[in-house]
């Protein structure tokens, strides 16, 4: 017999329908977290989730947060970083809870002006004028009750390097005496200076090892490393051989000048204290559990634009013919060229990666005598990498190589990566200027499209035949993004110029 729906069944009907529905997306959406998650370093979901958070304003009613600010003076421009952190915890084994200051709209507290501080060689005395508007901004954001308690960081780098010692010190002499004047911030001499390539890249080194989690606590999945102490460098409270813990990751980044490489030396050989960066990262200098030993090197002219002027020159140059062949260029693509010397050349391009990367091998000018062994390329130092136990990240040219026009950034795989740049190479040039006018490329500009074949190879000659890593080798990641933000050299400074202030 049928029974007629009754207005009760039909609700019960339309609920359980409802109730099954959601029940389906709660599990689709832990599947999809859970997925997710093994694209993420090995500190889980709930690490991620925790980094996800930063995007929430600051909260500058918070008696127990503290503040720092870094200036980054850099050669086209200068730009404010501000941060904040809770008190520490007191566990010595733990870093600051260090991160970027975020205003009401749950924006990063960052500013930038141009042009660079180096320009003012001639107008030393207008220093402390043109960094006004970025110490302004930093001090309306900062509670006034704190600024006393503020540590105020200037740093120049490459654009400053460039100038005389004492055009340097008259810009930084008029800083040090007039910033103190207008600003309640802690400031004192040290606060400001030039900072070497070196520091640079230790300070690199250390954000980004920060945002991943590689300085908190090991978890019962995350990759484990003994690290030997050289015991005269430690006090005596901290005579201990080795220890293990979590394994940090190495960094490469090649500009358009230039090429860095740092990664952790674990194993404490005879090396040369200025080959190598020694430092406690810890809040107690006591303690061992934060003690870094990471090597740096800097390579001025082989970012991936000053090759690219060299090699066009060079070729140029060996042939002294009008019209040259270049398996550099993808098959067919014309380019013109004029020398230094006015000469005007018409390049051809070949698409021929393979020669492309054989032509490209005395740029390492691995002939150059090494002075200590191991040495990468032109005959610089570096100890050798433990690539069964390591992991890198590749950052700038590293990511556009990869995903701009070959759209593989990510993980990288020797292959993947050798296939998708030769076949982009060999396809003819007609056919890509096609597919570029119809917007398939759309996070290249022209110049990285033009460019693109070299540059792949390019990437591909110093991490294999410069830096010596194997082609089997799984452990790199390219990326321009660490959590959806990108990672500044400032962190690192402040990170670890704030490690043993009293506030802690």
């Amino acid at each position: 017999m049928d029974f007629p729906a009754t207005p009760h069944l039909a609700a019960l009907f339309k609920y359980t329908i409802i109730f099954g529905l959601l029940v389906a997306f709660l599990v689709l959406l832990t599947l999809a977290v859970v997925e997710s998650d093994k694209f993420l370093p090995a500190a889980g979901i709930d690490r991620y989730m925790q980094r996800m958070a930063f995007g929430e304003a600051t909260d500058t009613r918070d008696p127990n947060l503290y503040y720092g600010i870094v200036v980054d003076c850099g050669s086209s421009g200068s730009r404010v970083f501000v941060y904040s952190w809770p008190r520490h915890t007191g566990n010595p084994a733990q870093l600051l809870d260090i991160r970027q200051m975020r205003d009401l709209q749950g924006r990063p507290v960052v500013k930038r002006i141009t042009p660079g501080l180096s320009t003012l060689a001639s107008n030393p005395d207008e220093a402390s004028t043109y960094l006004k508007p970025l110490l302004q901004y930093a001090a309306y954001h900062i509670p006034r009750d704190k600024h006393k308690e503020t540590p105020l960081y200037i740093l120049a780098t490459a654009g400053m390097r460039m100038l005389s010692e004492s055009d340097q010190e008259d810009i930084l002499d008029n800083l040090r005496e007039n910033v103190p004047l207008d600003y309640e911030f802690l400031f004192s001499d040290t606060h400001v200076e030039v900072i070497s390539g070196k520091q640079e890249g230790v300070y690199a080194w250390i954000g980004i090892n920060f945002v991943l989690g590689r300085f908190n606590h090991a978890e019962e999945d995350d990759p484990m490393v003994e690290v030997e102490f050289d015991q005269t460098s430690l006090s005596e409270a901290s005579q201990v051989p080795s220890i293990l813990r979590k394994r940090t990751v190495g960094v490469l980044d090649m500009g358009g000048g230039s090429l860095q490489i740092a990664f952790e030396v674990p194993k404490s050989d005879d090396i040369s204290k200025s080959l190598i960066a020694e430092f406690n990262l810890g809040c107690d200098k006591h303690h061992t559990e934060h003690v870094y030993r990471v090597y740096v090197s800097t390579f001025l002219g082989y970012g991936s634009n000053s090759i690219l002027k060299l090699y066009r020159e060079q070729m140029a140059n060996t042939s002294r013919s009008t019209s040259i062949l270049d398996p550099c260029l993808p098959r067919d693509m014309p380019l013109e060229h004029t020398t230094q010397d006015g000469r005007h050349v018409h390049f051809k391009g070949t698409g021929d990666y393979t020669v492309c990367r054989t032509n490209l091998h005395h740029f390492l000018n691995k002939t150059v005598p090494c002075q200590k062994q191991p040495c990468s390329f032109n005959g610089v130092y570096q100890p050798n990498i433990d690539f069964k136990n390591s992991e890198f990240y590749g950052f700038s040219e590293f990511w556009y190589s990869m995903e701009d026009v070959l759209r593989i950034g990510g993980k990288y795989e020797y292959k993947k990566f050798e296939k998708a740049a030769s076949d982009f190479c060999k396809t003819r040039w007609s056919l890509l200027e096609d597919r570029y006018e119809k917007g398939l490329y759309p996070q290249a500009d022209e110049y990285r499209f033009r460019s693109q074949c070299f540059k792949s190879a390019w990437m591909a000659t110093i991490m294999h035949d410069g830096f010596s890593f194997p082609a089997n080798y799984s452990s790199l990641r390219s990326a321009q993004l660490i959590y959806d933000r990108e990672v500044q050299w400032t962190l690192g400074a402040i990170l670890y110029r704030t490690r043993f202030l009293p506030l802690k």
